[in-house]
């Protein structure tokens, strides 16, 4: 299998509280709420970088479509993480974070492998991590 990851959907317990954090809060770009004619496709779409998108869905509506149970949530499944082009942009993003809604879960500091990062969650306990890395650049500040 080639791996062609195009979409990242992440479960939500609620579509308008999540919608509100990453448009309101993070100042993300997004149409708002699409496939709400359809009982169980109501759905929010970020465009990120080179091609990906990053999707809001409810938990619900993603147990229905794929037959696997509501399970409950857990912060430490997966982590996101946002890479940036400095110590200071970490300290930006996770302020911006704070002050949109989300919940500071480690604030910014020196890392055990030489960069900078915290992590914040998203309403719904989703975990980001806010990274500079001086070995992996933002291909656009190369």
């Amino acid at each position: 299998m080639k791996p062609r990851i195009s979409l990242i959907t992440i479960g939500v317990d609620d579509l308008e509280r999540s919608l509100a954090f990453y448009r309101d809060g993070l100042g993300w770009e997004t149409e708002g709420i699409i496939g709400q004619e359809f009982e169980h496709g109501a759905a929010v779409f970020f465009d990120l970088s080179y091609g990906l998108k990053l999707a809001l869905f409810s938990r619900r509506n993603i147990a229905h479509d794929s037959g696997v149970p509501l399970q409950p949530a857990s912060a430490t499944d997966f982590t996101l993480a946002h890479n940036v082009s400095s110590e200071s942009e970490v300290d930006a993003v996770m302020a911006q974070a704070g002050q949109g809604g989300g919940k500071i879960a480690k604030p910014a500091g020196k890392t055990f492998w030489g960069g900078y990062a915290g992590y914040f969650q998203d309403p719904d306990g989703h975990l980001w991590e806010v990274a500079y890395n001086p070995q992996i650049l933002p291909k656009d500040d190369v």
